[in-house]
């Protein structure tokens, strides 16, 4: 697989788990009690991932554009929003008090204990900034070797043989324009 490609994979595969951890619990509060447990989505505690999802997903699409120097820059802040992910999985756990200014049924004057629980959105979080971070790492190291997006529509010059090969074409050309057929 071209790495251009597995670039593009990884950067959608980053995206469809970043923000699948915005749409899942990321931390579940239990008041006790007898209280409804109350969850909050990903999306509710931090926006940082579906923020960095899309914005990777901008740089990727802007490296199909851009020369091999900005493929290594954008590929450099590709895997910066990656790491960016990554800490955001690892180090967000909000605290009762940033609950309950969210959710007011979760303040220390209504409940005594707030039991805070993990959900499974920030190892999707994590996955996708791993993934982000891999699609950046490989945009810098492989820049020089992307197709460009008009390779496509340039023509190759003809490879000749000879001089006489060409002359043979200007020939066939002078051939029409004196009025014979240069196909018989």
């Amino acid at each position: 697989m071209r790495p251009q490609r597995l670039a593009d994979l990884l950067t959608l595969g980053a995206l469809a788990l970043l923000a699948l951890s915005a749409y899942l619990t990321w931390v579940t509060a239990d008041p006790g009690k007898g209280r409804p447990v109350v969850d909050f989505n990903g999306y509710s505690v931090t926006r940082a991932p579906v923020t960095l999802a899309l914005a990777g997903l901008v740089a990727i699409v802007v490296t199909k554009l851009a020369g091999t120097a900005l493929r290594r820059v954008l590929g450099v802040l590709i895997a910066l929003m990656g790491a960016a992910a990554i800490g955001v999985a690892l180090q967000v756990r909000p605290s009762t008090a940033e609950l309950s200014r969210q959710r007011p049924e979760l303040s220390q004057v209504v409940t005594d204990n707030v039991v805070v629980s993990t959900g499974p959105a920030p190892w999707l979080a994590l996955a996708g900034g791993v993934a982000l971070l891999l699609a950046g790492l490989l945009a810098v190291f492989t820049a020089q070797r992307w197709k460009r997006p008009t390779d496509r529509y340039e023509r190759e010059p003809a490879v000749t043989a000879t001089s006489k090969a060409s002359d043979h074409g200007a020939d066939q050309w002078k051939a029409i324009d004196a009025g014979e057929d240069p196909t018989l």
